[in-house]
């Protein structure tokens, strides 16, 4: 058996390589689950052949790419670029937003596999915990959806469509507790995926998304059709309880506030991804939380 050592807060540990770990770990240079088992397999071969029953986590980490190298030097710039980002001292925090239907969940379910991390938290589910503290009757837009929360504004602005003016409100209130929870994730150290309509460039804290690792990304759909084919898609699900017939009733609110949305993105010089395709759009966002805070000099690292 070869066994992998490290140390969490000086304390030794020792634990059993894995070649479906080390699979993984090799999933985020995007080179498939059959390639990295192969590669994964290759570096247990080396390590069987060379005698090596027991060997560093940095260590291997080296080993890994040197292998990586040989065979392209490509895929090994990512993996040097995820595994320093694996070491940084800060966590790292990733926001998707985007209206309703075009995929924010699913992309984030997906980037959390890819980059192995662990927290993710919906602004669906933080906006539920709100409507537990704030009463209706102090806040009626928290109790309504984003698209048609402009229903429940009581005195209507002149200056503004009514419809943005009912998403801001709402985006508002929620984002109170998408600060409160990067606030705590840049305090623990937690690396944390938030996704939701109510993540929107711009109304998040300054002070939060600068000196931390903190990236934002806006889906979209261009095509209408194809934004309505993503709630037949949705409503098919037997664990939706939403009716296709709402979403359909508010398509054009929805709209809207996507067209907002992808507006602030640009004034906030935040990326901006027509989500079609779901392997393209994992890509572009994995290469550029890799460009971006992946690089030697972009983390700080342990020694």
């Amino acid at each position: 058996m070869i066994w992998v050592t490290g140390d969490v807060d000086g304390k030794k540990y020792k634990e059993p390589f894995s070649k479906g770990i080390m699979s993984r770990s090799l999933n985020v240079a995007d080179i498939g689950i059959e390639r990295a088992h192969d590669i994964s397999s290759e570096i247990e071969d080396y390590l069987l052949k060379n005698n090596i029953s027991e060997i560093s986590s940095s260590d291997l980490a080296d080993v890994v790419l040197n292998h990586l190298e040989s065979i392209d030097s490509k895929i090994a710039l990512k993996y040097k670029n995820w595994r320093s980002l694996r070491i940084s001292k800060k966590p790292l925090i990733i926001l998707i937003g985007g209206a309703s239907g075009v995929g924010t969940s699913s992309m984030a379910f997906e980037l959390a596999n890819r980059l192995r991390l662990k927290n993710l938290i919906s602004t669906d589910m933080i906006r539920e915990v709100m409507r537990k503290i704030v009463s209706k009757e102090l806040s009626p837009v928290i109790h309504k959806s984003s698209f048609d929360a402009y229903e429940a504004i009581r005195t209507p602005s002149i200056r503004i469509d009514s419809v943005i003016e009912g998403f801001i409100s709402h985006v508002d209130v929620v984002n109170v507790g998408i600060e409160a929870i990067i606030e705590r994730s840049v305090k623990e150290g937690i690396s944390t995926i938030i996704e939701g309509v109510h993540v929107v460039p711009g109304f998040i804290r300054k002070d939060l998304l600068e000196n931390n690792n903190i990236i934002i990304f806006t889906l979209a759909i261009k095509d209408d059709e194809t934004h309505k084919q993503r709630f037949y898609s949705r409503c098919r699900q037997p664990w939706v309880k939403r009716s296709l017939e709402r979403y359909m009733d508010n398509f054009d609110t929805i709209r809207k506030t996507q067209k907002f949305l992808v507006e602030q993105a640009k004034i906030h010089d935040t990326r901006i991804i027509n989500n079609v395709d779901i392997n393209e759009t994992i890509d572009i966002m994995v290469n550029d939380i890799l460009e971006e805070f992946g690089g030697i000099d972009n983390v700080e690292q342990k020694s």
